[in-house]
């Protein structure tokens, strides 16, 4: 019976995210562009002078308005946590 319970109850584990989202703003049309990153498997590792390890990732992104391509550049620690970001054409919507 108690395994029915556990079975059953609504009081189940938050899933652990493993995602980065963010939102630009087009400098051309305006138009708000969404973006996800998988911080599992979208990352790259870079390798600094002073042995630090840093993962990071660039793309560009462009949406059906008009032309104009943005790019975005996020640096994460080991931990994952955001320590820089920067962007080309477009600008941060927090």
């Amino acid at each position: 019976m108690n395994f029915l319970k556990k079975l059953f109850s609504s009081s189940s584990p938050q899933p652990q995210r493993n995602d980065f989202t963010f939102t630009i703003k087009c400098k051309r049309c305006g138009e708000e562009i969404q973006g996800r990153i998988d911080l599992v498997n979208d990352l790259s590792v870079e390798y600094e002078d002073d042995n630090e390890i840093y993962y990071s990732r660039s793309e560009e992104r462009r949406e059906n308005r008009c032309f104009q391509r943005i790019e975005v550049h996020f640096k994460f620690l080991a931990n994952k946590t955001l320590i820089d970001k920067d962007i080309f054409g477009g600008e941060f919507i927090d």
